[in-house]
């Protein structure tokens, strides 16, 4: 039984292995077919205008193709920082629900009723307020970001 196991382990690793080596054959061929080409263009165009022309022409080329990468990766950032947005907000709004649901429910009201009778309303109350301040820096703490928490309050 665990040599069936360890066999689909080795023949799913050796699979994945000799896939992985194929794309970066792939990429490194693409790669040596992108710098053949980029030289020849060069050459054509240092034979045709000059070789200042030329420089500047490989240079707003690859200008173009930077300005490109940066805007398409701060749109794919921002979209990012949308959907984490509207997550926490519906965290925000599920949590709030489950919280009046729960305060709605008759079987909790009486159990809690029943351990206030069974502590005692004098007993209770320091209890209720040292969690009242827990629960109040907590959200507060939750409210700030990863960044702001992580520097030191002076």
């Amino acid at each position: 039984m665990f040599q069936r196991i360890i066999d689909g382990i080795s023949a799913s690793t050796g699979t994945t292995m000799r896939l992985t080596s194929l794309a970066a054959g792939a990429a490194f061929a693409l790669f040596i077919t992108t710098c053949f080409l980029c030289a020849a263009i060069f050459i054509s165009v240092l034979n045709e205008y000059g070789p200042v022309q030329a420089c500047l022409a490989g240079a707003g080329v690859f200008f173009l193709l930077t300005l490109a990468a940066a805007v398409s990766y701060w749109a794919y950032k921002r979209e990012l920082r949308k959907q984490a947005q509207i997550a926490a907000e519906r965290a925000a709004k599920s949590a709030a629900q489950s919280t009046q649901s729960m305060l709605a429910d008759p079987m909790l009201l009486a159990t809690g009723l029943q351990i206030v009778r069974a502590i005692g309303v004098k007993r209770l109350l320091p209890i209720l307020a040292i969690g009242g301040v827990a629960l109040g820096i907590m959200a507060s703490r939750a409210g700030m970001s990863d960044d702001a928490s992580a520097e030191p309050a002076e």
